[in-house]
């Protein structure tokens, strides 16, 4: 029986194969529980791509976003550098001192006549012994006369007088004029502040010098028959060009003033007193408050966000790349093994 079946298998070799390949397409047409295809099935595969690419076109939004924020600030910060540029800010700042740069008085008396003049201290002025006659001149005072900056042809007489120092003693200056006619309905003396009488006294050319004071400070007057209280405080402005000029401002106080001489008089009696108001000197200059590093740190700031952006944008769109990729080539490869 043995020799019979080798000569029936010796006989028909192909049938033998073919059952053989039969077997083996029974068998690859078996398709594999989920468990021995993957870890995961098909259907949880294809969620957790979509939400991948669903949060990689979320991300890719913000960044237009984004982008379109940091091209508006840039056009902002551009708009309000040059805006600051046009218009600077007014900077005020106060230095205090004990002494001042005595100013300079410079009186118009015109026909009035110095009676006296005295610096007090701790803001005590002593009754007037004998008003309207002379008395005591204490102050550093001088005289001149120059041509009026404005016509260049009337004469003007000036009497310069030292101002007050000392503020935290409170000095003050006290002058009394006298008048003894006047053709006019009211009498009063003109005067002007100006910032150093030091530099009167050093100048070469003091008419000059005058003309320039009347051309850049204001005068102002005080009245006969009253005791007038002028308060000064100086004010220093720094120009564009790095010149500073000088100004002062003044708060001005009048009492009336009782003649108490026994025979009624036809003259006319002026009293100043000139002080300083605080120990502050105020400085004033034009600052522009827009800083081109501040500008030029924030637009680089922008502009790395933005390539950064730029950049974590295409590595989204790559990653997305891939994964689309990815799941093409799983599923081609889960169809060719169904298959």
């Amino acid at each position: 029986q043995l020799s019979e079946d080798v000569e029936r298998g010796s006989e028909n070799p192909t049938d033998e194969r073919g059952g053989e390949m039969e077997v083996h397409e029974d068998a690859s047409s078996v398709i594999l529980p989920d468990g021995e295809l993957g870890t995961t099935t098909p259907s949880l595969r294809f969620s957790k791509t979509c939400l991948k690419n669903v949060f990689s076109v979320i991300l890719l939004f913000m960044y237009l976003l984004l982008m379109a924020v940091a091209v508006f600030l840039v056009y902002q910060t551009i708009s309000d550098f040059r805006e600051k540029l046009k218009h600077p800010v007014m900077s005020v700042t106060y230095k205090e001192v004990s002494l001042y740069d005595a100013p300079g008085i410079a009186f118009y008396p015109g026909k009035a006549r110095l009676l006296s003049c005295k610096h007090h201290y701790y803001d005590h002025i002593p009754p007037l012994i004998n008003p309207g006659q002379p008395g005591d001149i204490e102050c550093t005072t001088q005289r001149i006369n120059y041509t009026d900056p404005f016509t260049n042809q009337t004469m003007k007489y000036a009497l310069v007088v030292q101002g007050p120092r000392d503020v935290k003693k409170k000095e003050l200056v006290f002058l009394q004029f006298h008048l003894n006619e006047t053709d006019q309905d009211f009498s009063a003396i003109d005067y002007l502040l100006f910032s150093s009488f030091q530099e009167f006294v050093n100048s070469p050319e003091k008419p000059k010098f005058m003309k320039d004071c009347e051309s850049s400070y204001s005068s102002w007057k005080f009245s006969g028959g009253f005791r007038t209280w002028v308060k000064m405080s100086l004010v220093k402005t720094k120009e564009e060009d790095g010149s500073e000029t000088v100004e002062f401002k003044q708060e001005t106080s009048v009492v009336n003033y009782i003649d108490q001489r026994t025979k009624p008089r036809s003259d006319q009696l002026f009293f100043v007193v000139f002080e300083w108001k605080d120990p502050f000197i105020q400085t004033v200059q034009d600052i522009i408050t827009a800083n081109p590093w501040n500008m030029i740190a924030l637009l680089c700031g922008i502009f790395l966000a933005l390539f950064k952006a730029a950049d974590f944008a295409k590595l989204s769109v790559k990653w997305m790349i891939k994964i689309r990729k990815r799941h093409l080539k799983r599923s081609h490869q889960v169809m060719n093994h169904i298959s």
